[in-house]
């Protein structure tokens, strides 16, 4: 690893711009930004990547139906996926296109040296080939003779003189970084298929076209447009500055994790590490390929009709619980199925009940017994205070699981402290102790209370901002909740007696029917 490298640099997969976001994109971004706030909670220097895919048949074939050029296609959607992230409160540092001139250029430049050194020649593909992923596919692959893996359609058949990348001679090179930094494909379930894949043997891939012209041309051979993976994989380098700003790409490169569903897995774990071989690039160091997410035991997409749209579900269940249902729900290596029930019932078990709850009663218990002043902790500390140390330590330590994208056993672990504040409440039961005159033994529990919210506020800012900030504001604290830095602010006692806190609206309100 080149010594320079200071940055956290994650990226999401860059989206296709044939039609509008539905859930299933909103999902991979979902889970890197928070990935992208847990690591800079940690202290670390991020740089997180995420963009737009715009060349390519399928694009031109959605901007001839609309009477557009491609290029009006793509301003066009483009708007949409702009408002999806701000939607969803994404903190990306940088936003690509691959219509951009600072992509283009890098993409000329890299693939020129893959010419100039002999790895590109021409020969003639004949083949199956499926617009809709556009990918080539052999007739081992097809779904009953002549569908799509994927999409389970009917794939068409090419045949055409194209510029080849020597993919092949690749193919040992690739065995070994599987073997001996296994971390690079995660879950291990998507090595294992890559590493028979490659096992299988590998034929050259085709990295020019010529039956249209949107795409990024060829210096050396302008008839040829680039294939648009070779294109759209090049991203993640032409982003990060390479061939452009020495600095910030030798800060940033080799990608910590690259994002990705596992319908794209090939190309990022065989086509593109064996391009960055082949131009002297290191290799990522990792690429996560997450499940499917089903409806109704479909995947999610626009060819089904099940292109469930973000705002949809926003409008409805606020952006905190979008944002932490998927998380919680699925275990993100895994397909997982989303239903409207599921979402209800997360809603209401885990946000309104288990910590909406919590921050109301607390809140107002402050507030009746001590008129909003937060008191100091005078009372001696026991057995219950001991195991509310202990739940607050498992969910600092648990949420380490967001490193390995183990979001939902992360978030279950902060769970634990959750519901220790509540079983706190419940074993000090404060309002006798405010019945009886036990004044110390109260302050005590109001400020182990007030004090837990603190760190649960800026445990959950990664998954819930919105929440976290209100949670935040609530208690009355001068420091700024984007200051906080794990693991000083999950510490107990951190909390300054005497601030004061305001109870105000329901953090997590019924929902509406």
């Amino acid at each position: 690893m080149g010594s320079q490298k200071d940055t956290y640099y994650l990226t999401t997969p860059i989206y296709y711009v044939n039609d509008v976001p539905h859930i299933g994109h909103a999902y991979t971004t979902v889970a890197a930004d928070v990935l992208a706030r847990w690591r800079r909670l940690g202290g670390d220097r991020v740089h997180f990547l995420t963009g737009t895919d715009e060349h390519g048949q399928k694009v031109a074939q959605a901007a001839a139906e609309r009477g557009m050029t491609p290029q009006e296609h793509c301003d066009d959607i483009l708007p949409r996926w702009r408002e999806m992230l701000e939607l969803l409160r994404i903190s990306n540092d940088d936003f690509i296109r691959t219509t951009e001139d600072r992509h283009e250029e890098r993409v000329q430049e890299f693939m020129q040296r893959l010419y100039d050194q002999g790895d590109l020649y021409k020969a003639t593909y004949a083949g199956p080939y499926c617009v809709r992923c556009e990918a080539y596919y052999t007739d081992e692959d097809l779904v009953d003779a002549d569908l799509c893996p994927i999409h389970r359609k009917p794939v068409e058949q090419l045949e055409q003189e194209n510029w080849f990348f020597r993919l092949s001679k690749y193919a040992p090179l690739l065995l070994e970084l599987y073997d001996e930094h296994p971390e690079f494909v995660q879950p291990d379930v998507r090595r294992n298929e890559v590493r028979a894949f490659v096992e299988g043997g590998l034929e050259d891939i085709s990295a020019t076209r010529t039956e249209f012209a949107w795409g990024v041309p060829s210096p050396w051979d302008p008839e040829h447009v680039f294939y648009v993976w070779f294109d759209a994989l090049l991203n993640y380098i032409t982003a990060a500055g390479y061939g452009a700003d020495d600095d910030a790409f030798l800060r940033r490169w080799p990608a910590d994790v690259h994002l990705i569903g596992k319908d794209i897995l090939r190309f990022h774990a065989v086509y593109w590490p064996a391009m960055l071989m082949a131009a002297g690039v290191e290799v990522p160091m990792q690429v996560y390929a997450h499940g499917f997410l089903l409806v109704g035991g479909e995947k999610m997409g626009k060819s089904n009709a099940t292109g469930i749209r973000p705002e949809e579900l926003v409008d409805h269940f606020g952006l905190d619980c979008y944002r932490y249902y998927f998380l919680r729900e699925i275990s993100f290596g895994h397909d997982g199925t989303f239903s409207w029930e599921s979402m209800e019932s997360r809603y209401t078990t885990d946000l309104a009940n288990d910590l909406g709850n919590l921050v109301n009663r607390v809140l107002n218990m402050v507030s009746s017994y001590r008129d909003g002043v937060v008191p100091a902790p005078v009372g001696a500390a026991g057995e219950a205070e001991a195991q509310l140390a202990a739940d607050r330590e498992h969910a600092v330590a648990g949420l380490a699981a967001f490193d390995r994208l183990e979001f939902k056993r992360g978030l279950e672990d902060l769970w634990v402290l959750v519901r220790g504040v509540n079983r706190y409440v419940e074993a000090r039961t404060p309002w006798k102790q405010n019945k009886e005159g036990a004044d110390a033994d109260l302050d005590r529990t109001l400020y182990e209370c007030v004090d837990a919210l603190r760190a649960i506020a800026v445990l959950i800012s990664p998954v819930m901002p919105d929440a976290a900030e209100e949670l935040w504001a609530k208690l009355g604290l001068d420091e700024p909740l984007d200051a906080q830095r794990l693991p000083e602010a999950g510490e107990p006692g951190a909390t300054p007696p005497g601030v004061t806190v305001e109870r105000g609206r329901l953090l997590f309100p019924k929902l509406e029917e």
